[in-house]
């Protein structure tokens, strides 16, 4: 029988069995590598493409703060407006006010009676002055309460004094 040794044989099919494998192990290796690069990569180029966008959402909203702050300012000018206007209008509407004021105080005086001051304080007028009597100030009272301009008059003082008449009326 022939003996043939197989051992190189084998021992290089090992070798190169292990050649093969270290190989594919490197490949595998590498590849793995690669894989997780690029997986890398990937996840990189997904967090820069939100931080782009949150970049942007966060400009967008910044002008939308800054059209929001002037729509207040242009409310609260709008607001001052309209309460310059009203008051325009108040002031408006009261100016015809004096001229009836002074037109009822005509019609509902008697004669007889002289007014010395008046004062406005808001919606109260206060009247000072003097009358030849009493039945003239009651007249007036009454004038008064029928008015159709003035409202609820109240009679706080009367002082009667010694002389013999009136005081001329001024000019």
């Amino acid at each position: 029988m022939v003996n043939i040794n197989l051992l190189p044989w084998r021992e290089q099919l090992r070798a190169q069995r292990r050649r093969d494998f270290g190989l594919l192990v490197l490949f595998a290796a590498l590849l793995t590598a690669a894989a997780v690069f690029g997986w890398y990569q990937y996840n990189e180029s997904l967090i820069a493409y939100q931080k782009q966008r949150n970049q942007f959402l966060q400009g967008e909203i910044d002008k939308v703060n800054k059209q929001i702050k002037e729509i207040r300012n242009l409310e609260k000018t709008r607001k001052q407006l309209i309460a310059r206007m009203k008051v325009v209008a108040d002031l408006q509407s009261q100016r015809p006010l004096a001229v009836h004021l002074f037109d009822e105080l005509v019609t509902t005086l008697p004669e007889g009676i002289y007014l010395t001051s008046m004062v406005q304080k808001g919606h109260t007028i206060t009247v000072e002055g003097h009358a030849e009597s009493n039945a003239r100030v009651s007249a007036c009272m009454r004038n008064i309460e029928a008015s159709p301009w003035l409202a609820k008059p109240v009679l706080r003082i009367i002082q009667q004094k010694g002389g013999k008449g009136p005081p001329p009326p001024s000019p």
